[in-house]
């Protein structure tokens, strides 16, 4: 079959008729035929060749064109598509017939005086090819590929978009668990760990589920859902309070065990709208439109609080707090509770404690009254101890030191003395005393993690680092640090501490200078301190790295 001898108009009909089907572009149909087309005409042409197809829009002629490059006389590798500027001269007689011509960057050449120079195109056409039964399927499937490529994309670009939105579908199947889920011009997929746990689905059935996340892949987009993502039940709450979809009240934390129980944090930007009232709806109904819609899961509305221990006390609702311990230093906040209400507090399988942990973003630890009691009558024992030993105080003085917040020797022998001299009883000299002894404890102990880091074999340039105190330096000794590369070599979280998740499960990571209240921020700043001493960092650069990121938080805050 010949494409000069076929309807050229069946062409472009072809072409509308797969684009209407398909939902793309006519052009894209267009261009796959021309692709497919030059594929057919090189397989009669020859591999090597340059032939390119182009086909009118209007009248659906297709016009074969054969292109050689003039390029430099060493760098000619494929004979067929292009020749040197002395090659390439005869083939200036053949520029009189208006279907051969020369192009230069693109333009055609109409004065056709001087040499041809590296880089113009001869274009030449050449006849049609008749497309054999071979040819004639080869041109099928490069056309067929090339429209799905166009069908993949426009998926793509519509979903991508609906990310983090609820859609409504149709099941169609299941697969290993998973279920593939018709959504209209495309199928997404809803993994089996992404169910509610007691779901479960049979074709034709219509779902509802939020788009998690849409990825561009080779075998096409890939569109996930999820109905256990936290964010889900925010967006159905948005659907069903006018007030959020509107701003007047915003969803600040949600946290879920899905299925089972959630808890969803909202503030109200209107003092005269109340946002707990308002998401809960006339006898619950719009509450319980979300209940409905994740099969029962109990939903626990709580007034969002800028005060964090205020809002912590309301996210372990409906249990009762007696009193938050908040330690700016301690990486976990303590909630104490009436002994009654221990279980509540914790909730079934720590659920209730878990979910108030996952809103607020903080670690807590819950202990009941007689338990805080007890800790801190040890504590204080503990510290009147340290003050008697170490102080040569009797035990009355002592306790009077920890009544009066005192917790270790650093804050006696340096704290400015007028707090001293609060304390009934203490006078001008028996504050110097105490202060005396402090130091020559501290300054002996001091003396001894030296000499014990030294014997351990730590070098002066650890040593002399500033910040560190001779007990760190004795602790990173013991776990092998003892140069100053040593130490600009270590992560932050082996400094400072941190959590790792273990089978689902938060495992706690000792830091080295944990024990000494080094944060992770300090250990950053130490460690990049050491690597530019050390010539690893350039100061220059750091300076700009941290400029830079200066001014992405400003405009983030803003």
């Amino acid at each position: 079959m010949a494409i000069t001898s076929a309807n050229q108009l069946e062409l472009l009909q072809t072409a509308e008729a797969v684009a209407r089907e398909k939902m793309i572009e006519p052009g894209l149909v267009i261009e796959a035929m021309e692709d497919s087309l030059a594929r057919a005409a090189k397989s009669r042409y020859g591999a090597e060749m340059d032939i390119r197809v182009s086909i009118d829009r209007k009248t659906g002629n297709a016009t074969f064109t054969r292109v050689r490059t003039v390029v430099e006389d060493e760098l000619v590798e494929n004979y067929q598509a292009e020749f040197t500027a002395e090659q390439a001269k005869p083939y200036f007689e053949r520029q009189k017939d208006p279907a051969n011509y020369w192009s230069r960057e693109g333009e055609k050449l109409e004065d056709f005086a001087g040499l041809p120079q590296v880089g113009d195109v001869f274009q030449e056409q050449v006849p049609p090819v008749e497309l054999g039964r071979i040819a004639a399927q080869s041109a099928k499937q490069v056309i067929l590929q090339k429209v799905r490529e166009a069908e993949r994309d426009r998926q793509y670009e519509e979903f991508k978009d609906r990310a983090g939105t609820i859609i409504n579908g149709v099941v169609k199947r299941e697969e290993y668990g998973n279920i593939i889920v018709d959504v209209g011009r495309g199928e997404a997929i809803l993994r089996r760990n992404e169910k509610i746990g007691r779901e479960s689905y049979r074709p034709n059935d219509r779902i509802r589920a939020y788009v998690k996340d849409v990825r561009r892949e080779t075998r096409g987009p890939q569109i996930f859902l999820s109905r256990t993502d936290p964010q889900f039940m925010a967006e159905l709450f948005k659907m069903e309070v006018p007030e959020i979809y509107d701003g007047v009240i915003e969803i600040k934390a949600v946290a879920r065990d899905p299925g089972s129980r959630a808890k969803i944090a909202v503030i109200s930007y209107d003092n005269s709208i109340d946002p707990v009232g308002a998401c809960v709806g006339m006898r619950g109904s719009r509450v319980q439109a979300v209940v409905g819609e994740l099969q029962g899961e109990k939903i626990d509305i709580i007034p969002w609080n800028e005060d964090q221990a205020t809002f912590l006390v309301n996210a372990l609702q409906p249990a009762e707090v007696s009193k938050v311990v908040v330690d700016e230093d301690a990486p976990r906040i303590e909630v104490v509770v009436p002994e009654e209400q221990l279980s509540l507090a914790i909730g079934r399988r720590g659920q209730n404690v878990r979910l108030a942990s996952q809103l607020t973003g903080l670690d807590i630890d819950i202990l009941t009254e007689e338990e805080e009691s007890k800790r801190r009558q040890a504590e204080f024992n503990a510290r009147t101890k340290l003050f008697m030993d170490n102080l040569d105080l009797d035990e009355f003085f002592a306790q009077l030191l920890v009544a009066e917040g005192f917790t270790n020797l650093e804050e006696v022998a340096y704290v400015d003395q007028d707090e001293l001299l609060s304390i009934d009883g203490v006078d001008e000299d028996t504050a110097n005393e105490l202060q005396a002894r402090a130091r020559d404890v501290i300054e002996a102990a001091n003396r001894q993690a030296l000499e014990n880091a030294r014997a351990l074999g730590v070098e002066d340039s650890l040593v002399e680092f500033e910040g560190l105190t001779p007990q760190m330096i004795e602790a990173l000794a013991k776990d092998g640090v003892k140069t100053l590369e040593d130490f600009a070599t270590c992560a932050d979280w082996e400094l400072a501490g941190g959590w790792t998740t273990v089978n689902n499960q938060r495992v706690k990571d000792d830091g080295l200078l944990e024990p000494f209240g080094v944060t992770l921020e300090a250990a950053q700043d130490m460690i990049m301190t050491a690597r530019v001493m050390l010539g690893w960092v350039d100061p220059d650069e750091l300076a700009s790295a941290e400029e830079d990121e200066t001014v992405e938080d400003a405009e983030a805050g803003a």
